[in-house]
């Protein structure tokens, strides 16, 4: 059958036959499911940009304070200039660990073995914190991902059923009576693949950023951990 007879089938102007008017006839069960896929795509786009701008600016905050970091001024110096800013990631973990060094030391302690621990739990937990901040509603993404298909499968299957229903009910295999539920079934699916194929997508991307932030982050507490160790062997000698 050409498009012409289809449209004739149909007995509706082939304009009327748009994805507004799928969701108008379709049944209650299925709008449910196409408002909860839209719903889901559009919060899953609104993370994705957000977290595009957040990982870009974790990058440029940890590249510009390695280099500050390494470029030969004092401790000191350092967190005085850096602690006095809004701070994010490993500038956030340098000023953690150089205040609790500083209290440790400003204190007297009767023996230097524990403020080297001490230093270390703060950046441990001071990581675990800003990765949390980084993967923040990275969840979402792994479940619109995971289930979306299979809510726009079941959206599919309600659909083959009121087309079999339509069939029962008029007892004909007409396409007039059986398009509507194909269609409504199909555009389930079609959501569904359309909320689900970018949060996995983004999902893996912001993963794999995610790990190697808190790669570089680890890589910074070890190095930071050596530099304290050195400041205890020369106060203790």
């Amino acid at each position: 059958m050409v498009p012409v007879d289809i449209v004739s089938a149909l007995g509706t102007p082939q304009g009327q036959f748009s994805i507004v008017n799928l969701f108008l006839q379709a049944h209650i069960v299925v709008k449910a499911v196409i408002v909860g896929l839209v719903f889901a795509s559009v919060w899953s786009w609104a993370i994705i940009v957000e977290k595009l701008f957040t990982f870009r600016r974790a990058r440029k905050a940890a590249n510009k304070f390695e280099k500050l970091f390494w470029s030969g001024q004092s401790l000191e110096e350092l967190y005085l200039a850096v602690s006095r800013q809004s701070t994010q990631g490993m500038a956030t973990l340098f000023v953690a660990a150089m205040r609790e060094w500083k209290r440790s030391v400003e204190g007297a302690p009767r023996s230097f073995g524990g403020i080297q621990m001490r230093v270390e739990k703060v950046m441990d937990v001071t990581i675990t914190r800003e990765m949390g901040r980084l993967e923040n509603r990275l969840l979402f993404l792994a479940t619109v991902g995971s289930t979306a298909p299979f809510v726009g499968l079941f959206g599919t299957v309600w659909g083959i059923m009121t087309s079999f229903q339509a069939i029962a009910s008029s007892k004909n295999t007409n396409l007039a009576v059986v398009a509507p539920g194909i269609a409504e079934a199909l555009f389930a699916t079609a959501l569904g693949l359309l909320a689900a194929i970018p949060a996995v997508i983004f999902f893996n991307k912001f993963n794999t950023e995610a790990q190697r932030q808190a790669q570089r982050l680890e890589g910074f507490a070890d190095e930071f951990s050596a530099i304290i160790s050195r400041q205890i062997d020369a106060r203790s000698g």
